[in-house]
């Protein structure tokens, strides 16, 4: 039987806290959201979000904005080390099938405009929190609880959006292994490189890759990823790593390390949860996010499926077996997608990964469209029925289309 909800506590103020805050405050909860950091500023980095999150973001009232703020990516695909395309992707043709864009915005952004969407005193950064009790909805209903530096917290419900290495998810499950070391690290960095034009690229390597994608403003965002032991860390400078890796590829990778300083970049080792939790929530507390599901991010859809698992959340707030029945069976299936996705990009043997190029590029050949559907069951997703709102036209109109249009081909010149 559902709930009737009143108050909720976030744990958590990453994206899928503050749209799970965002779609309950919404919904007339009164939120509190529990920040560790002093701020809720991010690491520098960019996120990309397909029309399967945006949607998501249309029901809390963002969408629209995101899209306006984000950059379009553009036409691109994927290369070799040396600078063959192995694959190219259109923009106009992802955008008509998905029925919507992928955007390119700093996290930085997409946090701001998240917890703009909340009242003054909801978000307390500064607080480590910590769950007592996770409560109980049946009868006699029993709340759960949360202590703060200042005292405890009682809730209807607890989000928990405490990232990969979640305190929360180990309580409520403690058999579980929890996240494991995927095999790989990243680098991440956003910056400014005004007058170089490329297009939107991932480029596959033997156990490493690297993808550089235009921002509004001039700026740039760009990543790698490479097979490393666990808490590795160059002897010198993250920079001085990434042009031994990928200092001889091709253009524009050069001048993006060319432009980068050491401070700039950001290295993660990548975790994710390999076993399947049994359930997303558990008395009163839910998981979202990397709490819940944490995979490779290479699908790009991290950040997404928290998005997802947000708004869903909100809409059956007050039934958390329904929330679990909606998201674990997609979120498992998509982090499994991730790691083979990941398996595929990270080959190492040279024989292999010729294959894997020649497949590829047979492939891009024969039927272009077909990469394309792959992304279809993700991409396609709704908000749940109730929470769909009027979605906008794939492209901008009028003028705005024509000028989204030039700003693509300008892009997209190698």
């Amino acid at each position: 039987m559902a709930q009737v909800l009143e108050k909720a506590v976030v744990i958590g103020g990453g994206i899928g806290g503050l749209t799970a805050a965002a779609a309950l405050h919404r919904r007339g909860v009164k939120v509190t959201v529990l920040e560790r950091a002093g701020s809720l500023e991010p690491a520098g980095a960019a996120i990309s979000l397909a029309p399967n999150a945006l949607r998501g973001l249309d029901v809390i009232g963002l969408g629209d904005g995101v899209r306006a703020l984000a950059a379009w990516q553009g036409d691109g695909g994927l290369r070799a080390p040396g600078g063959r395309w192995l694959s190219r992707s259109s923009a106009a043709a992802a955008t008509e099938r998905f029925g919507g864009p992928l955007v390119l915005l700093h996290r930085a952004t997409l946090i701001d405009r998240l917890a703009g969407l909340l009242p003054p005193d909801a978000v307390r950064t500064a607080t480590a929190a910590h769950l007592i009790d996770p409560g109980d909805p049946g009868a006699p209903a029993r709340p759960a609880r949360v202590s703060t530096p200042d005292g405890e917290l009682e809730a209807d419900l607890v989000v928990a959006a405490d990232g990969v290495h979640s305190a929360v998810r180990h309580l409520l499950f403690p058999d579980h292994p929890g996240a494991v070391y995927a095999g790989f690290t990243t680098w991440r960095t956003v910056i400014p490189l005004p007058g170089v034009r490329f297009a939107s690229h991932e480029t596959w390597g033997r156990g490493r890759l690297w993808g550089t994608h235009p921002l509004k403003e001039g700026r740039v965002y760009a990543y790698a990823a490479a097979l490393a032991p666990a808490g590795q860390h160059a002897p010198d400078d993250e920079r001085a790593e990434l042009l031994r890796r990928y200092g001889d590829w091709h253009d524009p990778i050069p001048a993006v390390l060319a432009a980068v300083r050491p401070e700039d970049v950001l290295r993660h080792d990548v975790h994710h949860i390999s076993e399947p939790l049994p359930a997303y929530h558990h008395g009163r507390v839910a998981l979202v996010g990397d709490a819940a599901h944490a995979m490779p991010p290479t699908l790009g859809q991290g950040g997404n499926q928290a998005v997802e698992d947000a708004v869903t959340l909100a809409h059956h707030m007050g039934d958390l077996p329904a929330y679990t029945a909606a998201r674990l069976p997609r979120t498992t299936a998509i982090a499994r997608r991730a790691v083979r996705a990941a398996r595929l990009s990270m080959m190492t043997h040279r024989a292999g990964t010729v294959v894997r190029d020649t497949a590829i590029a047979a492939l891009s050949k024969a039927g272009p469209a077909l990469l394309l559907r792959s992304f279809d069951d993700i991409a396609a997703w709704r908000p749940p029925a109730g929470d769909a709102v009027s979605f906008p036209a794939p492209f901008p109109a009028g003028e705005d289309r024509a000028r989204a249009a030039d700003d693509n081909r300008d892009r997209d010149r190698d």
